[in-house]
């Protein structure tokens, strides 16, 4: 294994690898043009996600003052023209998440192309490893409370309701679908390392991707094109005690739970 090289020197491009590696106890790794690469995209790539869904909102947003009476006041009910542009809204931010994964992966395999060899991880890490049971579960109890309530709302007698709840639903199983592909990639993608220390390296990248793509941030935004513009009364007060509880358990899970270089570390010493 290269020697690490003394903090402040060395190629600026492995500056931001070395911080990575410190703030993941993982101080002793040498990092290197293969990690940083990886780093990078996804840093990219989670900015790109971040503004993606600013964006929704803010289009979601137009969508909504555009139905607003000339005189001003609230719409009774969205038109369907509106509806049908939340509609392409939705299918475009599942689209464009899964483009994104697609642009991480596939750096990925570029920067395992260049390795002079592989390592390979002894047992392939589970889900329990890189996810985790409690994370695990408030991810799908999120999906499950997210899903009551739309099936809820199509109870209501207004018809804009019902289609923004079978738009909203149909969010979340897109949604649903992606998380469960990008974390089946990242429990089965072949390890990009060469050596043991730049292994326990992948795994606690695998260990972050794993967490980053479970925290539930388009399931809390999806409501914003459907239930928050033809909700009323109670319904609309479910819904953001169910987003303020579902982020509080979250918050608590971060909290509790260990770094992802401490898991990593764990993991490869116990095999």
């Amino acid at each position: 294994m290269p020697k690490e090289l003394p903090a402040g020197t060395g190629p600026p491009d492995l500056e931001p690898a070395r911080a990575w590696l410190a703030g993941h106890d993982l101080a002793g790794v040498a990092p290197t043009p293969a990690l940083a690469a990886r780093l990078a995209v996804r840093r990219r790539a989670r900015l790109a996600g971040a503004v993606l869904l600013a964006v929704f909102i803010c289009a979601v947003a137009l969508v909504y003052v555009s139905d607003l009476p000339a005189a001003g006041g609230l719409p009774s009910s969205l038109g369907r023209g509106s509806l049908l542009a939340l509609t392409a809204l939705v299918i475009g931010l599942v689209l464009t998440q899964a483009l994104l994964d697609r642009w991480v992966r596939r750096v990925d395999r570029r920067v395992a192309a260049t390795l002079p060899r592989r390592a390979a991880h002894s047992v392939r890490p589970g889900w329990r490893t890189v996810l985790g049971r409690p994370r695990a579960a408030v991810a799908v109890a999120t999906f499950a409370g997210a899903t009551a309530l739309a099936v809820g709302e199509l109870t209501m007698r207004d018809a804009a309701a019902r289609y923004a709840a079978i738009v909203l639903l149909i969010g979340l199983g897109g949604v649903g679908v992606g998380i469960l592909v990008q974390l089946r990639h990242v429990l089965t993608h072949p390890a990009v390392a060469d050596d043991e220390a730049s292994l326990t390296a992948d795994l606690a990248m695998r260990v972050e991707d794993a967490r980053e793509i479970a925290t539930p941030t388009a399931v809390w935004s999806l409501p914003v094109a459907s239930v928050f513009a033809t909700a009323f009364g109670w319904w609309l007060v479910a819904w953001m005690a169910f987003i303020v509880l579902s982020t509080a358990a979250l918050v608590l899970v971060n909290a509790r739970t260990a770094r992802s270089g401490v898991v990593a570390r764990q993991a490869t010493s116990a095999r």
